[in-house]
C-alpha cells in the first residue's frame, strides 16, 4: 500500500503533548475501509452463531444483526481495523515510541468514518550530564587495594566446613569436618590445604574488587542520573514494577511458600507492595534511559552473533519465555554491561 493510499484510509487529525512524555493522536479510518473490517467481523460471528431452526454457521444476516446489535459488529470490526492500522498511522510520525499504545474509540456509526485516539508513550526528551566528565573524575580517584586478611579466610574456611556438615544429612547434629588434604580436593581442584588457602584467598580479594567496581559504578551513574534532566513516562515506570512483582513472586516459590499466603503473613497487597517499590522503579527506569542514550551518543553495540548465543542459552533453561522477549532483555543486559566499561575505561 503506497503512502498516498494509506492517507485516504488512515488519517491523523490531531496530535496533542501530554504530560509524562505521552503522546495522543486524533486518528480517523475511512468508513469505506471500516466497512471490509464490518463484513468480516458480521462472518465470523455468523460462523460461532445458533439460533433454533437454523444450523450453526448458517443465521441470516439479518437475524444475527437482529440478536447482536450493529453496533456490537462495527466494534468488533473497528478495533481489528485499529490494529492494523497502529504500524502505518505511527510510522508517519517521527517519535521513538516505548510500550503498547492504548486505544479508545470516539466515533462509531454505520457509514461514518470510525474516529478513535492512540495514546502511546514517547522516549523522554532529556538534557544528558556531561558523564564522560563524571566517569573521568570517578576514575582519577585511586581505589584503595583489596586486601584480604587471615581472619576473613579462616571465618570463610569456617562457613564452607558448615555448608559441608550441613550437606552430609545429619540434621540432628551435623558434625563439621576437618580441614585435611582430602577434603579440599573433593571440594575442587586444590593440590592440598595450602594451595586450598592461597586460592580461596584469591577468590575473596576478587570478591572485595568486583563490589568495589559495582559500588564504582553505580556513584558514577547516580551522579549523572542526578545531573540530568528528564521527564519519565509512566509507562517504563509500570515496566520496571511489572519486573520487581515477577522476580517478587519467583523468589517467595523458590523458598516453597505461596504468594497469597506471603502477602497476609505481611498484611500486605500487591497495590501496597508496589507503591513500596515504586521510588526503586523509578531509579531503575532513569538508569535505563540513561545508559541507552550513553550507548546511542557512544555508538556503542553488541555482537549480534553473541546476543543470539546467550538468548538460545537462556531459552533453554526458560522454555516458555517469549524469544523475542528474551532477546531483548539480553541485548540490553549486554550493552548495558559494554556501557558501564565504557565509563571505567575513561581517563
Amino acid at each position: 500500500m503506497t503512502k498516498t493510499n494509506r492517507q485516504k484510509i488512515y488519517q491523523t487529525k490531531k496530535v496533542n503533548r501530554l504530560e509524562n512524555s505521552e503522546i495522543e493522536f486524533e486518528s480517523e479510518i475511512g468508513s469505506e475501509h471500516l466497512k471490509s473490517y464490518r463484513d468480516k467481523a458480521l462472518e465470523k460471528m455468523r460462523k460461532e452463531a445458533e439460533l433454533p431452526g437454523f444450523r450453526k454457521g448458517h443465521v441470516p444476516e439479518s437475524m444475527l444483526v437482529g440478536k447482536v446489535g450493529e453496533l456490537s459488529i462495527l466494534e468488533e470490526g473497528a478495533y481489528d481495523a485499529v490494529r492494523d492500522a497502529l504500524p502505518h498511522l505511527l510510522s508517519e510520525h517521527e517519535y521513538d515510541f516505548i510500550g503498547a499504545p492504548e486505544v479508545t474509540i470516539t466515533k462509531i456509526a454505520h457509514g461514518e468514518p470510525l474516529g478513535f485516539k492512540i495514546k502511546i508513550a514517547v522516549m523522554p526528551e532529556m538534557k544528558l550530564a556531561d558523564y564522560a566528565k563524571i566517569a573521568k573524575d570517578a576514575n582519577s580517584k585511586e581505589a584503595p587495594k583489596a586486601e584480604v586478611g587471615e581472619k576473613e579466610v579462616e571465618e570463610a574456611i569456617g562457613n564452607i566446613l558448615k555448608t559441608v556438615a550441613d550437606r552430609s544429612g545429619d540434621e540432628k547434629s551435623p558434625t563439621v569436618p576437618e580441614l585435611n588434604d582430602e577434603l579440599v580436593k573433593k571440594l575442587g581442584d586444590f593440590k592440598d590445604v595450602s594451595d586450598f588457602k592461597i586460592k580461596l584467598k584469591e577468590i575473596l580479594i576478587k570478591e572485595k574488587e568486583n563490589k568495589a567496581r559495582e559500588k564504582k559504578r553505580l556513584e558514577i551513574v547516580e551522579k549523572i542520573i542526578s545531573e540530568s534532566k528528564m521527564s519519565l513516562p509512566n509507562v517504563l515506570i509500570e515496566n520496571e514494577l511489572n519486573k520487581m512483582e515477577a522476580q517478587f513472586k519467583d523468589d517467595i516459590e523458590k523458598m516453597g511458600m505461596k504468594v497469597e499466603d506471603y502477602l497476609k503473613h505481611l498484611k500486605k497487597s500487591f497495590e501496597d507492595m508496589r507503591k513500596e517499590w515504586k521510588p526503586d522503579a523509578e531509579k531503575r527506569a532513569k538508569l535505563q534511559i540513561v545508559l541507552n542514550r550513553i550507548a546511542i551518543s557512544e555508538k556503542i553495540e553488541v555482537d549480534k552473533n553473541e546476543v543470539g548465543k546467550e538468548t538460545s542459552h537462556l531459552l533453554e533453561h526458560h522454555k516458555d519465555a517469549n524469544p523475542a522477549k528474551a532477546k531483548e532483555y539480553i541485548e540490553m543486559v549486554m550493552t548495558n554491561q559494554k556501557v558501564f566499561e565504557f565509563l571505567e575505561n575513561l581517563k
